[in-house]
């Protein structure tokens, strides 16, 4: 065999991972002695090891054989030794002819235990090309038979992903194969309080109610020292996520976000879109969140990209959008007149029969219908309705606990630099830096203790505020007034069928339906 420049490449597969399982030691560290091994039977110099760990289907997915193919398609080596030519390339038919075609047009050999592959000999090419063909179909074998028993795991309630969502923890079952989840009992807090702030809002210092939005209760996480389970700081993405994951309520999904291949300027990428047509199934473990909060919190989600009403008429119509024609189905819209006459609500539709009325009647109606409603309504949260004030209780623990940490490492620098691990310039350098970290977590400290003694802090309420129409009544703007029922409000049927606007001004009938779910005596969430 030709002497010249070789390079081992080592890649792991789902059967390696399994034998791992077994007690069979590491895959690439094994596979590497093996090819060692056998260069020097062979007498091949040996010049790179390349090791591929991440598992992908597809070229695009593998950086190191990316770089592997680049190299042997500018005839940088003689050969490559693996360990079977499927190592090579399990994906499509088009991955499987760029690597063929790699080898092929540079005459790299393909050096493995079993056999030596030359590309320049015809019957070496073809068994070449079936072994790809082989590895190919056995991938999809494997792979379909691996979906089919995660499926399945999913359809018992077993949790199958490789990390717990934000508030759980992974638990191995016992006597049974698979894993659940179970509550991480302080995130789970950290995840009540999220859906509290969602669908419940907090209560200011003046009184009136506002619901975050994930932005918001991100900096209001971060605000009170809450570490994400990644990165430094909550994201909006992040929060929003966990509002829209069933995994809350007890329940699993399974299938939620595929991942589809696409070409992409001649090569194969991935995207992983959202999916309606997922399976949603009851899971092991405990929920966090009621039923009714969840489904709040998909409300107020669904409407989050609704359009407002356009032009002049969203800031001068308190009702825009929102008051339907109970005939034609039309949006209802808002007619003013001169000389005096206060404007009206009427069907845009032409030839409808449906009578407008005053704006005010009907906003009077609409305000009337809803204080009513209102009454009744509440939120189940099992007794333990979170609170904003608990989380900061929390947050000051965590920085009590940070601010002694930093005050054993000050200690300890001592320490180091009387045992010559740190010179003094190092050891000022470092206690500066501490010194620094010091003062802005006390600042920290100070400012939220300050504000849970002079409680201005968030307080999360359990129901709607039950003075919504005051509050109503408060807004500035019919803009404002415009927003605060769209989060309660998703639209009112309005019907009249008296003509004239004398002797019968407010003869009409208005059905209202509420956005946030309700409970029934049983138990039961309904919705109006």
């Amino acid at each position: 065999m030709p002497q010249g420049s070789y390079l081992i490449y080592l890649r792991k597969s789902r059967a390696d991972l399994e034998a791992e399982q077994r007690g069979e030691g590491e895959t690439l560290s094994r596979h590497q002695r093996a090819l060692l091994d056998l260069a020097r039977r062979l007498d091949l110099p040996v010049s790179g090891i390349y090791r591929e760990i991440v598992s992908g289907e597809t070229i695009s997915a593998r950086p190191v054989m990316q770089k592997l193919l680049a190299e042997v398609e500018a005839g940088q080596w003689d050969g490559v030794l693996v360990m079977e030519v499927e190592r090579l390339a399990r994906g499509d038919t088009i991955d499987q002819g760029v690597v063929a075609r790699a080898f092929r047009s540079s005459g790299t050999r393909i050096v493995t235990p079993a056999k030596t592959y030359d590309p320049g000999n015809e019957y070496d090419e073809e068994y070449f090309e079936f072994g790809l063909f082989m590895s190919r179909r056995e991938y999809k074998t494997i792979n379909r038979r691996l979906q089919r028993g995660r499926e399945a795991s999913v359809r018992e309630g077993k949790y199958v992903g490789s990390g717990a969502p934000y508030g759980y923890r992974r638990q191995k079952l016992e006597r049974d194969k698979g894993f659940s989840l179970t509550a991480d009992l302080e995130e789970a807090e950290v995840v009540r309080l999220i859906f509290a702030l969602y669908t419940a809002g907090e209560r200011r210092a003046d009184g009136s109610v506002e619901r975050l939005g994930p932005a918001a209760i991100a900096k209001r996480l971060d605000a009170l020292h809450v570490p994400p389970r990644r990165g430094r700081e909550w994201s909006p993405a992040t929060v929003r996520d966990m509002l829209s994951n069933p995994v809350y309520t007890g329940k699993l999904r399974w299938n939620w976000r595929r991942t589809v291949p696409r070409r992409e300027d001649g090569r194969t990428a991935a995207s992983r879109p959202r999916s309606a047509d997922c399976l949603l199934t009851d899971g092991l473990h405990a929920p966090i969140v009621p039923q009714a909060v969840f489904d709040a919190a998909q409300a107020r989600l669904a409407r989050k990209n609704a359009a407002p009403a356009a032009g002049t008429a969203a800031a001068k119509n308190p009702l825009a959008g929102l008051v339907v024609c109970g005939r034609c189905g039309r949006r209802m819209q808002r007619r003013p007149y001169g000389n005096g006459r206060p404007p009206a609500l009427i069907c845009p539709a032409p030839g409808c029969g449906n009578v407008g009325a005053e704006l005010a009647l009907v906003e009077a109606r609409v305000l009337e219908a809803l204080e009513g409603w209102l009454g009744g309504y509440r939120l189940d949260w099992d007794s333990a309705a979170p609170s904003a004030a608990g989380e900061q209780r929390r947050a000051l623990a965590r920085m009590d606990r940070e601010l002694a940490a930093l005050e054993v490492q000050r200690e300890r620098l001592h320490d180091l630099l009387e045992r010559g691990v740190y010179g003094e310039d190092t050891f000022w350098e470092r206690r500066r830096s501490l010194a620094a970290r010091a003062r802005q977590l006390q600042a920290d400290r100070d400012a939220l203790a300050e504000a849970l003694d002079g409680e201005r802090g968030c307080q999360a309420l359990p129901s709607p505020p039950p003075d919504l129409p005051e509050l109503y009544r408060q807004l500035p703007s019919p803009g404002a007034k415009n927003r605060l029922l769209r989060e309660v409000l998703e639209k009112a049927v309005y019907t009249k069928d008296a003509s004239g606007r004398w002797g019968h001004p407010d003869a009409f009938t208005l059905r209202l339906y509420p956005r946030l779910p309700r409970l029934t005596d049983s138990g039961a969430v309904q919705k109006n």
